[in-house]
């Protein structure tokens, strides 16, 4: 798991204030607005790109098989997608994986009979979801007996922690870093007495103390990008601290 001291980026709190007119949760219910509806439609389904795995996971521990499974969250988020069906979903204020349960559990209870009524890929959603993997989690997730709830949210985390990372990544590619970032990215998920510098010096051929701040300054900007990406998750800057505490919770957990 990513490590990094999160008490220090809470001074920064503030700057990120301005990030919240363009949270998840803002599109989300900007895709009820009728005056723009193909881009509010397209921020969706990008958020639904990053954020399906753990409601596939959520289906997956009620006990419906893989093929059922799939079927049902492709059409919840064909279901997502449309205006009306948001509209109908009473709102559940804070966070937005909040709503995304609070959501499928709506759609659930409601639709299970039609969805599963519903020919595999006779749907219109468009999204490319890689159940494969999704499958290979469940498996393993299935050993370890956790309610679905659970399940769910470590899920989320883990999300959250690779969509950090894939924007971290393009952040070090477009200032021609890609490989930096490539070399030195073990380095935040390994104790810091046991980072090998010496081998990170040969492979980049910089001295110990440039590696060293190197590191420094991955892991900083690490903090500052998931704080970042959990910002968008949640409905007020005052929330980020508590959410990204709770995600730390649930990956240790």
């Amino acid at each position: 798991m990513p490590t990094g001291d999160f008490k220090s980026s809470r001074a920064r709190a503030p700057a990120s204030a301005a990030r919240f007119t363009n949270t998840h949760w803002s599109i989300v219910w900007s895709a009820t607005d009728r005056r723009n509806p193909s881009q509010a439609k397209e921020a969706l389904e990008k958020l639904c790109r990053v954020y399906w795995p753990p409601l596939y996971a959520f289906v997956r521990h009620q006990g419906e098989n893989p093929h059922d499974a799939q079927d049902l969250t492709q059409s919840f988020f064909e279901r997502l997608l449309e205006k009306d069906y948001l509209q109908s979903v009473n709102r559940e204020k804070g966070r937005f994986r909040s709503f995304l349960l609070a959501s499928l559990k709506h759609f659930l209870s409601n639709e299970r009979d039609k969805a599963r009524a519903q020919k595999r890929g006779g749907g219109h959603v468009t999204i490319p979801l890689d159940f494969q993997s999704a499958e290979t989690h469940y498996t393993v997730e299935l050993v370890e007996q956790l309610t679905p709830e659970i399940i769910f949210e470590r899920r989320w985390a883990m999300a959250l922690l690779d969509q950090t990372m894939m924007r971290l990544r393009e952040d070090y590619t477009v200032r021609g870093k890609g490989v930096l970032f490539d070399v030195l990215k073990g380095t935040l998920t390994e104790a810091r007495g046991s980072i090998p510098y010496s081998a990170l010096t040969i492979r980049l051929g910089l001295s110990e103390a440039a590696v060293k701040m190197a590191v420094h300054r991955l892991r900083q900007r690490y903090r500052e990008v998931l704080r970042a990406e959990v910002a968008e998750t949640v409905a007020s800057p005052g929330e980020v601290d508590d959410e990204l505490r709770q995600v730390l919770r649930v990956l240790s957990g």
